[in-house]
């Protein structure tokens, strides 16, 4: 399925840390290069899968680019914003949902490094992803919490994974905190309650105003504990219409509501981008949600 990723944007929504949530309208998306003192997050809309976009200034990041057949999407949609090079690239773990787009990202961009989990994975397209990474003779780094890195003027920080080894695929997914001024994002790939132990464990710095979902709402993710760590202001569900997981899971949802957070999901929403000065945090989503969702 080759998906269209729409421009147009219907709702905007302003938020300033601490402070309340006001909505007004606005139409459009950027076509150029972040404006200094800026950085933006797209969650692009993929479906049932995950594609994230970091803009700061001349210096983007793309955490997972959604399935296959959305390869095609995300690289029109990186063109559509002028963008010809990437500073990193991040495949957060080896499920197609994940890095099935990536190879296609690779072969279009100029890309500069290629960050990549330690694992052991054979399928096509694993294989895919590593035979464009060679093609382009780049070597993938291996991520492990505690690496850090700068993305123009933000800071990223490698959260996890923290182990060689997991019983489980999604456990290995890289975590990244971006950071940016006093603005935080919390990106978590699928990482379930033994990578959010483990984070916990090592006494990491969660605190975000905005969390990624990981594992597109499943309750096998989002722990109470780690939930309150990170303490976000809003959270982002990049999840699809009608998906046969039942995404995103009834107890996420509770959790989130009684925590007090405003919910962002790409099933009612579409694209959400989130842009920030440091301080306030302002989001613009692709439609309004329908009510009562």
């Amino acid at each position: 399925m080759k998906r269209l990723i729409i421009l147009a944007l219907a709702v905007i929504m302003l938020v300033t840390t601490g402070c309340s949530r006001n909505a007004r309208d606005t139409a459009g998306l950027p076509t150029a290069a972040v404006s200094p003192g800026t950085m933006k997050v797209h969650f692009i809309d993929v479906g049932q899968a995950d594609a994230i976009l970091v803009q700061v200034g001349q210096q983007s990041m793309l955490v997972d680019a959604g399935n296959n057949d959305d390869g095609e999407a995300v690289v029109n949609y990186l063109k559509q914003l002028g963008i010809k090079k990437l500073a990193v690239i991040m495949g957060t773990h080896p499920h197609e949902d994940h890095i099935g787009g990536l190879d296609d990202v690779i072969k279009a961009f100029e890309v500069e490094k290629i960050y990549l989990p330690k694992v052991n994975h054979n399928t096509k397209t694993y294989r895919d992803v590593l035979l464009a990474v060679k093609e382009k003779k780049l070597k993938a780094i291996a991520a492990r919490g505690g690496q850090s890195f700068s993305l123009g003027e933000a800071r990223v920080d490698i959260l996890a994974p923290n182990s060689d080894s997991y019983q489980e695929l999604n456990e290995y997914s890289i975590v990244c905190k971006v950071t940016f001024g006093a603005s935080r994002f919390l990106l978590t790939g699928d990482a379930e309650k033994v990578s959010e132990s483990e984070m916990l464990q090592n006494n990491y710095d969660l605190q975000a105003d905005v969390l990624k979902i990981a594992h597109h709402g499943s309750s096998s993710s989002t722990g109470k504990k780690f939930l309150k760590a990170v303490a976000p202001q809003m959270a982002v569900i990049s999840v699809g219409s009608g998906n046969d997981y039942g995404h995103p899971h009834r107890e996420t949802l509770q959790k989130l509501a009684s925590a007090g957070i405003k919910v962002y999901r790409t099933d009612l929403m579409g694209t959400i981008v989130m842009t920030t000065d440091g301080q306030k945090i302002e989001a613009a989503t692709q439609r309004t949600a329908a009510a009562g969702k």
